[in-house]
């Protein structure tokens, strides 16, 4: 399997979650070996990925320096991770991701329009050599070796439409779109109204996040999963894991997990190279892993 990038530049434009203003997203293919870089455009600066680019955690994952930054890029992410690419341009107008529709599905029609080109270099992703942990209470985030790559997520919300919840995953691009990929984030109504009140949250809706008061999802149209909560959260995760810049073959497992301690999850794995190995994805023992991506 060869490294990925994408065969042409495609652009939409989509409203700011935080901010509420139309952003541009623009994607171009990159060389191989040239990972994943973000682009602002309005400040000519680029931000490359990595867990040392994260600067906030607290409401999305945020990449950046004093000198600018580009928040809630989680969604875009766990497409491009789902769809396997490892070198990409992302180019943007403001300091955030279009939020789209709360999910992701709509990042993969955007990768479709752009194509998917494969390049003249083997494919190198993270194997997990040994179990990374990180616990908050009993809220943990875990990667350990395994021979296929997963995703086992629970949650727990004193609300009666969530409850506690779990979906697990096995990792393949076909299986992400049809059971992840359209999973929204979701809101409550209570906490919106105060994040707007702080200038944040401005394009906050029913178009792009699934609403919540005390008693029931306020979306007319409902849920599209009957988890579709747990879902999200493996979306996030997904997108949370492609901070380290590659495909993971591991099993990810969480109970309450958050973007914080994804963020302390991967950057404690690549602190120490006795956690995991650099491998081309051509001489693993089983080519599951290569066809996941077919």
């Amino acid at each position: 399997m060869r490294q990925r990038t994408i065969q042409k530049p495609v652009e939409v434009i989509g409203i700011g979650l935080h901010k509420g203003e139309p952003i541009k997203l623009r994607l171009e293919p990159l060389d191989v070996d040239a990972g994943i870089v973000f682009y602002r455009e309005d400040l000519a600066l680029s931000i490359p990925l990595s867990p040392a680019s994260v600067i906030d955690t607290r409401m999305a994952t945020v990449i950046g320096s004093e000198k600018g930054f580009i928040s809630t890029i989680e969604h875009f992410l766990s497409a491009v991770y789902a769809y396997g690419i490892d070198n990409l341009r992302v180019v943007v107008n403001g300091n955030e991701m279009p939020i789209m529709d709360g999910s992701a599905i709509s990042f993969c029609l955007l990768l479709d329009e752009a194509g998917i080109a494969e390049q003249e270099a083997s494919k190198k992703i993270i194997r997990i050599k040994r179990t990374v942990e990180v616990k908050e209470g009993e809220k943990f985030v875990r990667l350990s070796p395994s021979k296929q790559a997963s995703f086992d997520f629970t949650i727990r919300f004193d609300h009666p439409v969530i409850g506690e919840q779990s979906h697990a995953f096995v990792f393949g691009t076909h299986s992400f779109i049809e059971e992840i990929a359209r999973a929204r984030t979701f809101g409550f109504a209570k906490d919106i109204q105060y994040l707007q009140s702080q200038n944040l949250a401005l394009g906050a809706s029913l178009q792009n996040a699934i609403g919540l008061d005390d008693h029931k999802v306020l979306n007319p149209e409902g849920l599209r999963f009957e988890n579709e909560f747990a879902r999200h959260k493996i979306l996030d995760a997904l997108g949370d894991m492609m901070i380290s810049g590659r495909n993971i073959l591991g099993r990810y497992e969480s109970f309450a997990g958050s973007h914080n301690l994804n963020y302390q999850l991967t950057s404690k794995l690549l602190s120490d190279s006795k956690n995991y190995e650099l491998v081309a994805v051509k001489t693993l023992e089983s080519r599951a892993f290569a066809k996941s991506f077919a």
